[in-house]
């Protein structure tokens, strides 16, 4: 061994203590792996950034842009609301929700696919009593299993397919993960559709502020072309699958409280609303409703500058006992009321003429710079961000017409995946379907961090001759197990790092050396790389392995102990699945 393999493998082994020590952010423990190279002389200075500029950091960045565009844009609630009334109990709702997550992290990131459809989910189980712990953490390992079968589905697949492209010239396309991704993806959902049983039934999901919250009130009006003028209320109420009700229709000269399903709407007419704020959303944006409270909004803001925030009034607040007429809410403070919760009371007053109280919860739209300092003015308790979309609804299949595009231009090699999902990007902040602010909220920042300080990190391990020092070790060990044995063992060891390492550090220490032993061993080294996307995407077994298992992990109601439950034969048959069929897809003999 070498001064700098020694070097390169040290540091490699401080990076790997230090993720598991889990005292540091991950991201910081890449930095320093990578001020280590430099200081080593194993990362040379010149190239020592260079990974912050790699494709893959390009891709996954452009990925969760686009993919926070679709879960905002709608489209999926759309498609998905004819199934909803017919999911009834977990033995209907857990296949459904894991197949359509499963398809949807196909073409999108799993971890933006797994966030369009929680809200879904947990809409689903409030309505019908289900527990969220039933129906998360299968839709978590489903979307880890979709993203197996495309080459933007997850972030090993993408790093695998650099590593190949080093080692033959030839990078794996979008749909080369295909075959064997499909496969194992339906041997999963097969087992999630009845392997839900195996989570504890007691788990509940962790209490919020926003827990306690009773239905908001708003005030929306029907506006000339929408579908439901001339329609009845009980239409409109059956539209939002009754989780809306019209509490008062107001109209001129007239004032009709808890009015009769039979009656008749018009264009104009003022209705008072109650629901859950995801539900008004939902209803404003298909039933061709206008909020009230957003003409008070200042109109030389611009609307990409706007944000909605949710929070309680103090006692201390100077709009106790106040109107937000009388406050003078949009002229003094440039901010409108869009709803408002009074806990065990209805509110029946239009919010204008509303008397504020204590305790009061609102949601507010201003500009996002100044509402900060508004809510201190105001002396409003923020709540937690829970995504309200109120007053900021962009519904448009556009975000999943550019997308199809994308993949499309991929798929038929126009243009590399590159490029395609960089102008995506592009494309959803030019139409609008998403703000400059939401687009860089989207963005997971520690793991672009960590893939752009480790792949130098990785690189050096490369060429330092490291990967095929390791590799000749491990050669000795499976010289003596036939192909199909040392490509298990190889699975295994990716699936049994991840879960202490993040699955794209895993890639970069382990692809190399994958595939630098298939070489060693006569063999072609796609095999090998393959069962090592595999084994680092499919992470069962803890809740710190995926963001998507992590995710779930609050909303759930879940334990660390809880995983392995529903992980553990989840990734006995990924293993018993996917082996086979990556030998069968991808033969070892050169």
């Amino acid at each position: 061994m070498t001064l700098d393999q020694a070097l390169a493998f040290g540091i490699l082994g401080g990076t790997v203590g230090l993720f598991l020590w889990g005292r540091l952010p991950y991201d910081l423990v890449a930095l320093l792996a990578l001020l280590a190279g430099i200081l080593a002389g194993i990362v040379p200075m010149s190239g020592a950034f260079g990974g912050f500029s790699d494709d893959i950091v390009i891709i996954v960045t452009a990925a969760l842009v686009v993919s926070a565009a679709v879960a905002r844009s709608g489209a999926v609630e759309t498609a998905m609301r004819p199934l909803l009334p017919h999911l009834r109990t977990r033995r209907t709702q857990v296949p459904v929700l894991v197949a359509a997550v499963m398809v949807a992290s196909v073409f999108t990131k799993n971890i933006g696919a797994l966030a369009i459809f929680m809200p879904v989910a947990l809409q689903l189980a409030r309505r019908t009593g289900t527990p969220p712990g039933a129906l998360l953490m299968p839709m978590a390992f489903a979307s880890l299993l979709g993203g197996l079968v495309t080459l933007i589905g997850t972030s090993p697949n993408i790093i695998v397919s650099r590593v190949r492209e080093q080692l033959t010239g030839q990078p794996f396309g979008m749909f080369d993960y295909a075959p064997v991704g499909i496969v194992i993806a339906l041997a999963g959902l097969a087992f999630l559709a009845f392997g839900w049983r195996l989570l504890p039934a007691a788990r509940r999901g962790a209490a919020t502020p926003q827990s306690a919250i009773e239905a908001y009130t708003t005030e929306a009006r029907i506006a000339p072309d929408s579908p439901f003028a001339g329609q009845t209320v009980g239409a409109l109420q059956a539209h939002s699958d009754s989780r809306v009700a019209v509490a008062t229709i107001l109209r001129e000269g007239l004032r009709r409280d808890a009015p009769p399903e039979a009656w008749v709407l018009r264009a104009g007419d003022l209705l008072i609303l109650e629901g859950e704020p995801e539900d008004l959303e939902s209803l404003q944006a298909r039933a061709g409703l206008t909020l009230v409270g957003e003409k008070s909004t200042a109109d030389d803001v611009p609307e990409a500058a706007k944000t909605v925030v949710e929070g309680v009034i103090t006692a201390e607040s100077p709009l106790v006992g106040a109107t937000p007429t009388g406050a003078a809410l949009a002229a003094r403070f440039g901010v409108s009321l869009l709803a408002v919760s009074r806990r065990g009371e209805r509110v029946r007053d239009r919010l204008k003429q509303l008397v504020l109280r204590r305790g009061d919860v609102a949601i507010l739209k201003g500009e996002a710079a100044r509402l900060p300092d508004t809510m201190a003015a105001l002396r409003i308790l923020p709540l937690g961000e829970r995504g309200i979309e109120l007053g900021r609804s962009r519904r448009s299949w556009l975000p999943a017409v550019v997308l199809g595009l994308a993949m499309l231009a991929v798929a038929t090699h126009a243009v590399p995946v590159t490029v395609a999902f960089f102008a995506a990007a592009v494309a959803m902040l030019l139409l609008r379907t998403l703000t400059p602010q939401e687009a860089y909220q989207a963005v997971d920042w520690p793991v672009i961090v960590l893939l752009g300080a480790l792949i130098p990190v990785s690189e050096a391990i490369r060429t330092t001759g490291g990967t095929e020092l390791v590799a000749g070790w491990l050669s000795g060990t499976m010289e003596a197990l036939p192909p199909l044995g040392a490509l298990g063992l190889i699975m295994l060891v990716a699936m049994a790092v991840t879960p202490f390492l993040n699955n794209a550090a895993t890639v970069l220490m382990l692809g190399p050396i994958a595939g630098s032993l298939a070489q060693r061993l006569g063999l072609s080294p796609d095999a090998f790389l393959m069962a090592v996307a595999v084994g680092a995407a499919c992470d069962f077994l803890t809740p710190i392995g995926h963001q998507c298992n992590t995710l779930v992990m609050g909303p759930g109601g879940y334990r660390f102990g809880d995983y392995w439950r529903l992980g553990l034969p989840l990734s006995l048959i990924v293993l018993a699945v996917g082996v086979p069929m990556i030998a069968l897809v991808w033969p070892m003999a050169r």
